[in-house]
């Protein structure tokens, strides 16, 4: 079913964006009733991604349950929204998420104990708002079909991250509240920097995208099926100088979202200074956003200029993989570690997607769902335990599994997806990514390996110093287990990286025929495979 009359994909995005502004609107008296707003809008919003993956039909229209309407008709801007089966997984991804994001950030805007009267207001409604808020621009961005249209939402989740990062960061501050307050407010204004920064090379890339459109077609269009269907029949052809520079305008944009190596320094400062639930928001939800755009705007609009850029893509994937690891295992705070190990783990997704191959870009969707849900579980557990000690240090830590077992054993099992061990989630899309990359860069798919063994050691580390050992300090002594609230968030979580580790082909079924389109927009096949030559008998 590719189309229906009902505008799914935009309600899906509507639901929460309204419940943003009736949850902002709540009396601020009225904390509770605000956070159960949130949480019943957003899981509203998880029956509509629910739906939109049942009505999906894999191997069906490229795009489906499309919308298109006329918006600014003088620019060629139109209202245009559909899903291929790489936008429907991630879409169900952002959907499944934000739910557990706002249970375990239920108490994260609570007014503090003990402080000053004007230090104690923290508009609870306002943080549960912007949580809402960020889902709806997700979701837009991952159903834009109008190259203008991506780019509004694209730009417009920043603020409300913005003020997530910035007003609502950690509390767990080893300087204290005033050093904390100005490293958070750092913290935000870089993140804004950066990417308002890429966006604008994006923005002149899209008014670039239209000229040449405007050009060549008699009338400009931003219509990312109109474009690729011009290019295909041979209506639309670019310069090859062209093609490259709007190439470059849009894969900058995106590798500062993803965050791929050099640009990526806003992360650790994010991660480090929010809460673990926006963490989890900014890495599993926000970043997908860059690095679904490559495969969807890179690929499909400038298929000669991706081709033509793979090898420096590809050395900075493998920097990205090397250089997150190996910061990671020498880091001192536990957010910031997970924050250098998910900059690896977007090098393998970078990696697989231009490694041009149909393992690795399958390998590389599924890495974006798997690697959000194994970050999730890794970064709640680690902001629960953060919230008992009230430090981000991993030598504040120390024989928490003697007193808090279930938490001990939840850090684990996020570690060991975090690693891709077999049987998790994760080590489907890795081994997949890697496969993709030796079919048609061994040297570089050798490389990569070295990223498996770097995340065997600073996971195993950051557990060993945090969860093993003698309890000799009293704050872990009296640390309490994962409470009811909290092992309701982590549990589905593991269950489902457990599932989709032992039995990944749903997802592969929806996932598969996505990438042979965009294989086929780029007009690659996957390597024959070299076999000995076998010598005919006398």
């Amino acid at each position: 079913m590719a189309d229906t009359s009902f505008p799914l994909l935009t309600a899906t995005a509507a639901l929460p964006a309204l419940g943003a502004v009736a949850t902002a609107a709540v009396p601020a008296a009225r904390r509770t009733a605000a956070k159960w707003l949130a949480l019943l809008v957003s899981l509203g919003t998880l029956v509509l991604a629910a739906v939109v993956l049942v009505l999906f039909t894999p191997g069906g229209d490229r795009y489906q349950l499309t919308e298109s309407h006329a918006w600014i008709a003088d620019f060629g801007v139109r209202y245009e929204l559909g899903v291929d089966g790489i936008g429907v997984a991630l879409i169900a991804l952002t959907a499944l998420l934000v739910p557990f994001v706002i249970v375990a950030g239920w108490h994260d805007a609570d007014p503090a104990k003990g402080a000053e009267p004007a230090r104690r207001w923290r508009p609870t409604q306002g943080f549960f708002a912007l949580i809402l808020m960020v889902e709806a621009m997700v979701v837009l961005s991952f159903a834009a079909t109008d190259v203008f249209l991506f780019y509004i939402f694209f730009e417009a989740m920043l603020i409300p991250m913005y003020f997530l990062i910035g007003g609502f960061g950690d509390r767990a501050h080893a300087a204290g509240e005033a050093e904390g307050a100005k490293q958070r407010s750092y913290a935000a204004v870089k993140f804004l920097l950066y990417n308002l920064a890429g966006g604008l090379i994006m923005l002149a890339a899209v008014i670039g995208l239209y000229v040449v459109t405007a050009d060549q077609l008699g009338a400009g269009t931003f219509s990312l099926q109109q474009i690729t269907e011009a290019r295909a029949a041979g209506e639309l052809t670019m310069g090859q100088n062209t093609e490259r520079l709007l190439f470059l305008g849009f894969f900058l944009a995106f590798a500062v979202k993803a965050p791929l190596w050099p640009l990526h320094t806003w992360l650790p400062n994010a991660m480090g200074e929010s809460t673990a639930p926006v963490a989890v928001l900014i890495t599993a939800v926000v970043d997908k956003v860059g690095t679904f755009a490559m495969l969807r705007f890179c690929l499909g609009l400038f298929p000669e200029a991706s081709s033509w850029a793979t090898p420096v893509v590809v050395v900075l994937a493998l920097v990205s993989i090397l250089y997150g690891a190996l910061l990671a295992v020498g880091q001192r705070d536990i957010k910031r570690l997970v924050a250098y190990a998910s900059i690896s783990h977007f090098g393998f997704i970078v990696l697989g997607i231009f490694a041009m191959t149909s393992q690795g870009q399958s390998g590389a969707t599924l890495y974006m769902v798997f690697h959000g849900v194994s970050t999730a579980v890794l970064m709640l557990v680690a902001g629960f335990l953060i919230s008992r000690r009230g430090s981000r240090l991993i030598a504040d830590y120390g024989g928490v599994q003697k007193v808090a077992p279930v938490l001990a054993g939840t850090f684990l099992v996020g570690g060991l997806a975090t690693l891709s061990l077999p049987g998790l989630a994760p080590f489907v899309s890795e081994f997949l990514v890697l496969v993709g990359t030796f079919s048609r860069y061994p040297a570089a798919g050798i490389v990569a390996t070295a990223g498996i063994v770097l995340a065997a050691l600073y996971v195993l580390l950051l557990y060993q110093r945090t969860m093993t050992g003698p309890v000799d300090k009293p704050e872990i002594a009296r640390m309490p287990d994962l409470r009811p609230r909290e092992l309701a968030v982590v549990a589905p979580l593991i269950a489902l990286l457990i599932f989709l580790g032992v039995f990944p082909k749903p997802l592969t079924d929806i996932v598969n025929p996505a990438v042979e389109h965009t294989l086929s927009d780029v007009r690659q096949t996957d390597p024959a495979p070299e076999l000995p030559a076998v010598e005919a008998a006398e």
